[in-house]
């Protein structure tokens, strides 16, 4: 083993390809601490900077019979652990854009569901606040707001005035703000 560590990186790589276990061990060896030292400068947890660089001995191992290198066998290893590193990091962005769109999601999903029975209690206290008005106030009001109809036209068809009509609905209006501006202060605060 000794007399291994003396062999260059091509020599090395020459008997890991003919499976020599103490060719790989001089290997990893030889660059375990320094891919070690590059990786955990540029990860957020040590023990991602330990897997990255097993992996890569891994790698190197499970390739030995047909890894062809284009350049030194260095240049190889710190560049895998580079790639590594970018997968990692996009992994775990992708991971913690996820979460956080689930939490945005969710958030939207309880903010709709209050919002919605928020309106539900205003819309309860509308229809009873209709109710309470007279007869024909009601019929104005409602001819009004849910058939949309003008006040010239509510006006014929009931045979007042213009002026009549819009005296009560003003009215109405003045009863409504009154009496639902307790229940939207409370809402609003």
């Amino acid at each position: 083993m000794e007399a291994l560590k003396s062999l260059t990186d091509s020599e090395l790589m020459a008997l890991l390809r003919i499976d020599n276990h103490h060719a790989f061990s001089a290997l990893y060896e030889r660059y375990w601490k320094k891919l070690l030292y590059f990786a955990a400068q540029r990860t957020t947890e040590f023990a991602d900077a330990e897997n990255i660089v097993q992996d890569i001995f891994v790698s190197l191992w499970e390739k030995r019979a047909t890894l062809q290198l284009t350049s030194t066998l260095d240049n190889y290893l710190y560049v895998s652990v580079k790639y590594r590193i970018i997968k990692l990091l996009d992994s775990q962005r992708t991971r913690r854009l996820h979460a956080e769109m689930q939490a945005v999601s969710g958030d939207l999903l309880d903010d709709s569901t209050q919002e919605y029975l928020n309106f539900e209690e205003l819309r309860q206290r509308l229809e009873e606040f209709i109710g309470t008005l007279p007869a024909q106030s009601r019929l104005i009001y409602l001819m009004r707001k849910e058939e949309g109809r003008s006040h010239h036209e509510i006006a014929e068809k009931l045979g007042l005035s213009e002026k009549a009509v819009n005296a009560r609905l003003v009215r109405i209006k003045k009863q409504l703000r009154t009496g639902l501006d307790t229940f939207l202060t409370g809402f609003l605060l």
